[in-house]
């Protein structure tokens, strides 16, 4: 029996608001604002993220392990085909994404981008069943 259940994944960001904003275009849902520095996103069919703010926040420097390294990223689902991964790479660009490692994205099936906060994320090719 576990012990507890994932409530959220938390991310820190220095404008909660405009976090919560690329997300849900990302990923779809409403963001809620609870106050100036909290903003919930119930993301449909995924798990909830939240954003609070933390002024001063440094982004990781992808892949960098020896400074400011990387602690998680988040994965989404960018389609079953490159031209679903195509439109999502260009529509998650034009909500302000920017690319991190887009080389040879063909044989690893995810491209890694940064979003405008820092924080890492990957669309990945999945074959759905």
């Amino acid at each position: 029996m576990p012990v507890a259940r994932l409530r959220s994944v938390v991310l820190d960001c220095p404008d909660p608001h405009a976090l919560a904003d690329f997300y849900a275009g990302l990923a779809g849902g409403a963001p809620q604002p609870e106050d100036d520095d909290w903003v919930v996103l119930a993301v449909p069919d995924g798990p909830r993220l939240s954003f609070q703010r933390a002024p001063g926040l440094t982004p990781p420097e992808w892949p960098r392990a020896d400074r400011n390294a990387q602690q998680l990223h988040l994965d989404f689902d960018g389609g079953a085909t490159w031209e679903e991964m195509d439109a999502a790479h260009e529509k998650a660009l034009a909500l302000g994404a920017r690319p991190l490692d887009l080389e040879d994205s063909e044989k690893k099936d995810f491209r890694v981008y940064a979003d405008p906060a820092g924080h890492p994320f990957c669309l990945c090719r999945i074959d759905h069943p």
